[in-house]
């Protein structure tokens, strides 16, 4: 009677697992997959047959297993985690949002037979989140700028291109991102891609980095070295700081990208290349070449595509999403639970002017990270530097604050509709915020239209 009642508790344990949404799969401790329910195979995109045997990561490739794992703290510290968020890679290459809950999973003696890891899909959450707060992703970059919009719109059909590309911007606004995200949208992503600082390498030393070198071409040569060319292979190389390679290394690279090969120093035969070319600056090339300090026809040769990333001062609309990008990132590297900024820093961090760009905020998030554990980051987690502004700043809530935010808005608003000439859609688009939000902050602070907006209709506020 016993065996009959655990074979029909057996048997309505699978039936409940089938049938719920979420997905769930245990592993023994070698980390290899015992069970997989048919949600996980949703989820996924892998069979059942296919996914037990494996080893987790071999199945989920999530950006979890190469750093902290709660279903490896679970099994370490013997205790439930619940609710972490991350993503996995399905079988289709597609990212999929998800949260996490796991578990150990013992016997009826309470002895630990492994784990159990229930996962929920967050992709039309995401969808949603997105589409409600009018932002916009594209690979790792967020932004609801539309300067940045401009620039997600058309990046898959240059990345499906092979030209060159030139990307341009100050310190910090992204540029080898942006080039990773071309890379990984185009034919090439399953290739190398090759990131090069030009600017920290002497020319000598930069020419045998990137073009390699043949045994005894120089002192200490002992052996054979491929080059950055060589290790791209067919897939893409980032020139980052091009605006600071000497005249002669600029010769050599011209030659490379006009004839798509290269010969490594000390060799007497040439090397071909298919790898693509991607280039970047915080300089201006245009103004480098009438000064005759970077040469005219390499500049058109990189320059066939080119991108202006805007510095965060210009986008001070994506600190927030930005902030939750970094947040998110550090609690899965750092195995902490920090659940945003509060109001007072938020406001520090909209009034500052960013000379750093996105790197410096990502810098002042993981300096909060270091004095927070969890909870909220507050002004006391802040560097002092970025302390110094609240002097100046008006306390949160006071009506100078609320009147300092409604004066920054106010202009910004008016700027945005001289710029579409009055088209009050164009100008709710260039904002990032809905028309009828528009509306509301129009008749909220008495802005009055003239009587012909950009559609030569007359349009007037009362």
């Amino acid at each position: 009677m016993k065996n009959k009642d655990e074979a029909i508790n057996k048997t309505a344990n699978e039936i409940i697992l089938e049938s719920i949404s979420d997905g769930v799969f245990t592993v023994d401790h070698n980390w290899r997959i015992m069970t997989f329910n048919r949600a996980a195979e949703e989820i996924t995109g892998t069979s059942r047959e296919e996914a037990i045997g494996r080893y987790c990561w071999e199945v989920f490739r999530s950006n979890m297993c190469e750093g902290d794992c709660a279903l490896k703290r679970t099994m370490k510290e013997g205790k439930s985690f619940v609710s972490s968020s991350t993503y996995i890679i399905n079988n289709r290459q597609k990212r999929v949002p998800i949260s996490v809950s796991t578990s150990p999973l013992k016997d009826e003696s309470g002895v630990v037979l492994g784990g159990v890891e229930t996962f929920r899909d967050h992709s039309l959450v995401e969808e949603l989140r997105r589409e409600l707060e009018g932002s916009y992703q594209l690979a790792d970059m967020v932004s609801r700028s539309e300067g940045m919009k401009k620039i997600f719109a058309i990046l898959p059909q240059v990345a499906r291109s092979d030209s060159t590309v030139l990307i341009e911007g100050e310190t910090g606004t992204g540029k080898e991102l942006l080039a990773s995200a071309i890379h990984n949208l185009s034919l090439k992503k399953d290739d190398p891609f090759v990131a090069v600082n030009c600017g920290a390498l002497p020319d000598s030393l930069l020419e045998s980095e990137l073009f390699g070198y043949k045994a005894g071409a120089f002192t200490g040569a002992e052996k054979d070295k491929k080059g950055f060319f060589g290790s791209a292979g067919e897939g893409t190389i980032f020139l980052d700081e091009i605006g600071d390679t000497s005249a002669a290394f600029q010769v050599r690279l011209l030659r490379v990208l006009q004839e798509k090969e290269y010969q490594p120093l000390g060799s007497v035969e040439k090397v071909k290349t298919a790898a693509r070319v991607i280039t970047a600056t915080n300089r201006d090339l245009s103004e480098m070449v009438e000064n005759g300090d970077f040469r005219r026809d390499l500049f058109y040769r990189i320059n066939i595509i080119s991108f202006r990333l805007p510095p965060l001062r210009e986008r001070i609309e994506d600190v927030p999403l930005l902030v939750e990008k970094f947040i998110k990132k550090m609690n899965r590297i750092k195995g902490k639970a920090v659940s945003g900024v509060d109001r007072e820093v938020m406001a520090l961090l909209l009034g500052h002017d960013y000379p750093g760009n996105i790197r410096e905020l990502e810098n002042i998030i993981e300096h909060g990270f270091v004095l927070c554990s969890e909870g909220e980051i507050n002004s006391s987690h802040l560097p002092a530097y970025l302390l110094q502004r609240k002097k100046t700043i008006p306390e949160q809530g006071s009506s100078t604050a609320r009147e300092a935010a409604g004066m920054t808005e106010k202009a910004r608003i008016v700027e945005a509709l001289k710029n579409n000439k009055y088209n009050r859609l164009a100008a709710a688009r260039e904002l990032g915020i809905h028309k009828s939000t528009l509306f509301r902050k129009l008749k909220k602070y008495q802005i009055t239209l003239p009587g012909i907006d950009g559609r030569t209709t007359r349009k007037e506020l009362h």
